[in-house]
């Protein structure tokens, strides 16, 4: 089976979207049986400030579940994707504190990062949703 950027995408999002690690492991084991290789991290913090942050657990996460490897183009696409997926996002989050979880997932040359975070302040929250997709040859 092929995949393009709209499926790799999608697994990208339902891990960010997963609730609990268990939930997280078992969509993981999922999508390696089909050749996808995917994972997720937990963040949160004050938006502006967690940027860097973010970033850096994204390659983390990426290098230690396989899903790069430990090359400047490689970690480069995963830190552009994150970027790009924080950015779609910024308007809302800018200045307020911010908890959810970032996905990631790869097949082939494609790599997709997914951002779903809660943006809150004080009891009001709101949701919001990043996504970006690179390509790494």
């Amino acid at each position: 089976m092929t995949y393009g950027s709209k499926q790799i995408a999608r697994v990208s999002m339902q891990m960010a979207l997963t609730e609990t690690r268990e939930e997280e492991h078992l969509a993981k084991k999922e999508f390696a049986a089909k050749g996808i290789k995917a994972a997720a991290v937990d963040f949160g913090g004050e938006y502006l400030t967690s940027i860097n942050k973010i970033v850096e657990r994204a390659i983390v996460a990426g290098k230690r579940e396989g899903i790069i490897s430990d090359t400047h183009s490689e970690e480069g696409a995963i830190a552009g994707a994150t970027r790009e997926a924080l950015a779609q996002i910024m308007n809302k989050a800018i200045g307020l504190n911010v908890g959810g979880k970032l996905g990631i997932a790869r097949w082939n040359d494609h790599i997709s990062v997914s951002i779903f975070l809660g943006v809150g302040l004080l009891h009001f929250d709101e949701v919001a949703v990043g996504l970006a997709h690179r390509t790494i040859s």
